[in-house]
């Protein structure tokens, strides 16, 4: 019984621990709206009848290319995931995951490449939402997913084959009179920003007196979290690539609307949002691989964000000068404020390495134990990865594909480099140290260590030195203080099959035939793990971790191509 009680209040303490080094980092209207608005319970109330705004132009923009959603008024599926809407209770089924239920009342469907097959089923489908969705009930009422569904139902019934009723105008105003007593103060980051985004939309949708108050709120939010959210270098603050395209379409959305609406607010705000959104794009670009496709850094994955083909495309529809970062020659492109060093070999080879901070000290919940991992392309093939996120939630398999563990990097007595826990949450976190960079024309050497690890019993410290030539990558990783098991892990891309060729080396053998070899020194155990990959929400694919167990403090890996 004794024994039991320690153990209960060890755990006890380890969860308080926890808690107070995340609370610590918050700034206090974080606090502040959390508690307020676990009193205060949001309630519908009366809209006064208001009129469409006159714009200049009606809405026209690019549709996202994504699977079809909506299959008939009974049947969805998102995130390759079936689902029934059979009664009312099926839009908050407790069967299926938040991100689900989330994208469900999204209402993407309304501005996808399918839209134009699909008017009198979507039609359709919104009334129904509608009557089983009553005010502030439910997942679809949360501020998050009412305020993208606000400004998808904006751009569908901005254009002229639409017809919107009184019926419709109040159904409106009742969300966006619905978002304003919810704002994601205690969230932040790009939850707040589209907080933001709906309301502008809703208030340049509609007009009357209450209309301006929603618009004015809106310019309001964004201009502070514009200067807020973006740093210097392009990159959006929370440093992952899948909500950095995202925020770039939503910049894109708002210059689209200053144009087509002519709103005198939006005129002098559009000179700035313009090379706010190209910096951006520069930032996207360089973190993307030569396949197109995003890094997966942080939370990321395919299909939830627009692609950048379809982010520039939507560039060139605002008849924007769009960046050139590509690069031919062997090069290095420091993102400084957000922490990634991009070693562009040729230009169908790319090396992209995290060498920065996890995110926003008071916001990190899309933050990755990734400190000092890196991927790699070679010949325009991915060839290690990080593992990537297929789903959200608190449960084992979030946490795994937050850990170090799942990141091309080291970790030390099977700890993670910051301590994230539940879904979105970090205690403890690295920070970047002793980071020096030389370039010539011939090398390109980069060193950078992290603390994240002083906690640990050994105070240790993990530095990584990537020495990089045209045709081989050497990484030396050296641990400072005691320790008593350090490995590091180097995912590789499920399209590479790999063969032992003896104890310390492997050999790859890309898609298109090239091969990668693979040598790692000064190992006490090499070894070949079966993994997975998570490309997508809700899919795995089969890959292959090579795990390299430290002998001493110093391992030398040796990558030739």
């Amino acid at each position: 019984m004794l024994h039991k009680s320690k153990a209960r209040f060890s755990k006890q303490f380890r969860t308080f621990l926890l808690l107070f080094h995340t609370v610590k980092y918050l700034r206090w209207p974080q606090i502040w709206f959390r508690l307020y608005y676990h009193v205060r319970k949001v309630r519908p109330v009366f809209i006064p009848q208001m009129r469409e705004r006159i714009w200049e132009k009606r809405w026209e923009g690019p549709y996202r290319i994504v699977p079809l959603s909506i299959l008939t008024l009974n049947k969805v599926i998102f995130l390759d995931e079936p689902g029934d809407l059979i009664s009312p209770e099926d839009w908050n089924c407790a069967k299926k995951n938040k991100i689900w239920l989330y994208n469900l009342h999204y209402f993407d469907a309304l501005n996808s490449i399918h839209a134009v097959h699909q008017t009198s089923l979507l039609t359709a489908f919104i009334d129904k939402w509608v009557q089983e969705n009553p005010p502030c009930q439910g997942n679809g009422w949360e501020p998050y997913p009412l305020s993208v569904r606000l400004v998808n139902l904006v751009k569908w019934y901005s254009q002229p084959i639409i017809t919107v009723t009184e019926k419709t105008r109040e159904m409106l105003g009742i969300q966006a009179h619905a978002l304003m007593q919810q704002l994601e103060y205690h969230i932040g980051g790009n939850h707040l920003f589209t907080n933001g985004k709906a309301l502008v939309f809703i208030g340049a949708f509609l007009e009357g007196e209450q209309a301006n108050v929603w618009l004015n709120k809106g310019l309001k939010l964004l201009d502070a979290e514009m200067n807020e959210q973006f740093l210097k270098d392009g990159a959006h603050y929370e440093l992952s690539p899948m909500y950095h395209a995202l925020m770039i379409w939503d910049l894109c959305d708002l210059i689209n609307l200053a144009n087509r609406s002519g709103i005198p607010e939006f005129i002098s705000r559009k000179e700035k949002w313009q090379p706010l959104l190209l910096d951006a794009l520069t930032w996207l670009q360089c973190m993307c691989h030569p396949d197109g496709g995003i890094s997966f850094f942080n939370d990321a994955a395919f299909g939830i964000a627009p692609s950048l083909e379809e982010i520039q495309d939507y560039c060139k529809y605002l008849n924007l000068v769009i960046p050139d970062k590509s690069s031919h020659a062997f090069s290095l492109a420091w993102l400084k404020e957000s922490g990634y060093c991009v070693v562009n070999i040729d230009s169908n080879s790319k090396a992209i390495l995290d060498v920065g901070e996890i995110g926003p000290e008071y916001q990190p919940g899309h933050a990755h134990a990734d400190s000092l991992s890196f991927e790699l392309s070679l010949y325009g093939e991915r060839v290690f990865v990080n593992s990537g996120i297929s789903q959200y939630g608190n449960d084992v398999t979030r946490q795994l594909q937050r850990g170090t563990k799942a990141h091309n990097t080291v970790n030390i007595n099977h700890e993670n480099s910051s301590e994230v826990w539940s879904g979105f949450r970090v205690a403890r976190r690295a920070h970047p140290v002793h980071l020096s960079i030389n370039e010539n024309a011939e090398c390109i050497k980069i060193n950078c260590s992290h603390d994240g690890y002083r906690r640990l019993p050994g105070r240790n410290r993990h530095e990584r030195q990537w020495e990089f030539l045209p045709n081989r990558l050497s990484i030396m990783d050296s641990i400072r203080g005691a320790f008593q098991k350090a490995e590091a892990r180097f995912y590789f891309h499920p399209g590479i099959m790999l063969q032992v060729l003896h104890s310390q080396c492997i050999q790859g053998t890309l898609a298109c035939g090239k091969k990668v070899f693979v040598n790692i020194k000064n190992a006490q155990d090499l070894h070949i793990e079966s993994s997975t990959w998570h490309p997508y929400f809700g899919v795995s694919e089969a890959n292959d971790c090579l795990v390299a167990t430290f002998k001493n403090s110093e391992l030398l890996t040796e990558i030739e191509w």
